[in-house]
């Protein structure tokens, strides 16, 4: 009895054992799969968050590659190599400055943007110590060697980028005029002239608008630069080259204009086999001027920075849609009024608006006739504030605030007929206003002020005084006393190329073409139809023919576009637009230069039911359009810019 007792209290706890060992098994293999299973689990999420950041997104990019490990563990290399000639040293005159002031500016500016550098002989780039650098610059290396320039070509064909200013290698290493080859061959120029280095002499350099090198800079801003280095001028002789800028000045120089332009490059941007140049006709420490002028070349020395080691840069394009300038039609109605009735019908056939500037008291004696301007455009008033007087020397003020207050505020009041008469911008009578006419304009509801002043752009300026914008128009190119008064152009065809030709510069530069004609003139019988054809053929060169209130329509809510570009991986950036004021953008273009070939673009939104932009990409420059719509006032919208790079670039 007692041993079979024992028997099931041993055969008992077996089953007791067995139990456990089986539970255990079962746990760990539960535990095993669960595991397992969150490991996949955490896998896929990481990979669907890394995807979400980056884009197309490998697990290769996460593994560490034996250059990363180098890139920890080992001294930095720096990627900027800047040239000392001693050979171009040994041409200046004995105790010159010139090459280490050159050398001095370029560090400055790279320590300004942060960018480590290296500076490097003549030897060095010889024996091909130079291969480690992706960047070289050149800083007014006028003399090189045969050696050199072997290498220089090498550099950028192989995919290099070369930043040169002033005439690179012109000289041997001896000192010898080698002349301008090397100018031609890599950066595709003609060289065209240098400018007398004359005392308390400069030049203005106009910078082109809508481009990589010149975003967010003003379209059309003339840098001051001096001669002390004889500035150069080139003309661009290949289609792999661009022309940044040019130093024809439209206010003084004579020539014709196309011709001189194109003549007068002072800053290119190209490609050389698989490399990329940037060229300046100057030296860096030649730009002078006000503080304006040195933060422009700050922005457009960081631009070219950008561009050389493949960067994206983004911007918003000046005008609206595809156009690539503006005009506006400005008749001022001095004697001889009624001609204006000449040009109506002309307007009314190219379904083109005007802006008429006339004398307020036009209204009490020919409200016929401005009544009848009202349905072909919106009315300016030609406002008497006072005029500057130079007596010993010492200029007089313009009218105080006060007087200019009380003379605009009684502009406002008028009425025409049983409303009142808008005025939707003035001129002075005299083209300057200061900042008194700014505060009485403003409060006075005014748009737009009009001058005849030169001023350093070839776009409107906006100015906020208090909680209203107002933008100024300048004079851009040459109106009919210009061409018909003062060069005696009575021929309607000569007068017709004369204008075509501010119209192609404007054009160039991408700026706002401002048509001033006055009804003595260019509105006469026999000159009026002039104004047809240039319509017409402003129409063929995709310029926005508009009046001055669609501009300042179009400029003010263009002005508060706010944009960052967000580089997530080699093939994803994030670009970011915000609608900060309180108006509605309808439509508005963001060009992203992308720096390399792509195929294969997709854009996407961080946040799910966003609007997705129309896109065009242009293979040619590597420029992608965004083509945003219907941003509402203070909205922001990300969008996801995803691309697969072409083999070559891999």
């Amino acid at each position: 009895m007692e041993v079979n007792e024992s028997k099931e209290v041993k055969d008992s706890a077996e089953e007791k054992e067995k139990k456990k060992r089986d539970f255990a098994s079962i746990n760990s293999f539960t535990l095993i799969v669960t595991g397992l299973f969150f490991v996949v689990l955490s896998f896929l999420t990481f990979q669907l968050v890394m995807k979400g950041v980056y884009g197309a997104f490998n697990l290769s990019k996460t593994i560490p590659s034996l250059e990363y490990v180098e890139n920890i563990f080992a001294e930095k290399v720096t990627k900027v190599a800047i040239l000392n000639s001693k050979y171009t040293e040994n041409r200046l005159p004995e105790g010159s400055t010139w090459l280490s002031d050159n050398l001095i500016a370029w560090q400055r500016f790279l320590d300004n943007l942060k960018i480590d550098y290296e500076i490097i002989t003549d030897l060095d780039l010889e024996e091909g110590r130079h291969w480690k650098y992706s960047m070289l610059v050149l800083p007014g290396s006028h003399a090189l060697s045969d050696n050199e320039l072997v290498a220089v070509k090498k550099f950028i064909d192989r995919g290099g980028s070369v930043f040169a200013t002033g005439g690179t290698a012109s000289y041997s290493a001896d000192g010898k005029w080698r002349g301008w080859q090397f100018l031609t061959e890599i950066f595709g120029v003609k060289f065209i002239k240098d400018f007398k280095n004359e005392e308390l002499q400069s030049h203005l350099h106009t910078l082109r608008g809508n481009l990589p090198l010149t975003a967010n800079i003003p379209t059309g801003f003339p840098l001051k630069i001096a001669t002390w280095d004889r500035p150069i001028a080139v003309e661009v002789l290949e289609p792999r080259t661009t022309q940044v800028s040019f130093w024809y000045n439209h206010r003084q120089d004579s020539g014709l204009v196309r011709e001189e332009v194109r003549r007068s490059a002072g800053m290119i941007n190209g490609i050389y086999g698989r490399g990329r140049f940037v060229w300046l006709g100057f030296e860096l420490n030649a730009v002078i001027g006000e503080q304006e002028d040195f933060v422009v070349f700050d922005r457009l020395f960081q631009n070219a920075m950008s561009w050389l080691s493949y960067k994206n840069i983004g911007y918003v394009k000046d005008w609206p849609g595809n156009y690539e300038a503006a005009a506006i039609i400005v008749p001022t109605l001095t004697e001889e009024i009624d001609n204006v009735n000449n040009i109506l019908p002309i307007l009314s056939a190219e379904g083109v608006k005007a802006n008429f500037m006339l004398d307020p008291g036009l209204i009490s004696t020919r409200p016929d006739l401005v009544s009848r301007l009202t349905n072909y455009g919106n009315l300016g008033a030609i406002i008497d504030i006072g005029y500057l007087q130079f007596v010993n020397d010492t200029a007089s003020r313009l009218d105080d605030y006060k007087t200019q207050s009380g003379h605009i505020d009684q502009v406002r009041k008028i009425k025409l007929g049983d409303r009142k008469a808008v005025f939707s911008g003035m001129v002075p009578t005299y083209g300057l206003f200061d900042d008194n006419t700014i505060t009485a304009l403003v409060n006075n509801k005014f748009y737009y002020v009009m001058t005849d002043s030169l001023t350093d752009r070839s776009v409107p300026r906006t100015i906020i005084k208090g909680d209203r914008p107002l933008i100024s128009i300048t004079k851009t190119a040459r109106d009919d006393y210009r061409v018909i008064r003062d060069l005696g152009l009575t021929e309607p065809e000569f007068q017709l190329y004369t204008y075509k030709e501010d119209v192609d510069r404007v054009l160039f530069e991408g700026g706002l073409y401002v048509f001033k004609i006055h009804t003595d003139f260019q509105c006469k019988p026999g000159y009026a139809q002039v104004l047809s054809e240039l319509i017409k053929f402003m129409k063929t060169k995709n310029i926005w023919v508009t009046d001055a209130m669609e501009v300042y329509k179009w400029w003010v809510r263009k002005n508060k576009i706010e944009m960052r570009v967000d580089f997530r991986s080699d093939t994803r950036m994030a670009v970011t637009v915000s609608n900060p004021g309180f108006e509605y953008l309808s439509e508005f273009l963001v060009n992203l230069n992308i720096q390399r070939p792509v195929k294969n673009i997709r854009v996407s939104a961080e946040i799910i039911g966003t609007e997705l932009p129309k896109f065009t990409y242009d293979e040619t420059t590597k420029t992608l359009y965004l083509y945003i719509k219907n941003l509402k006032p203070g909205k922001s919208r990300i969008y996801c810019i995803d691309y697969d790079l072409v083999k070559e670039n891999l």
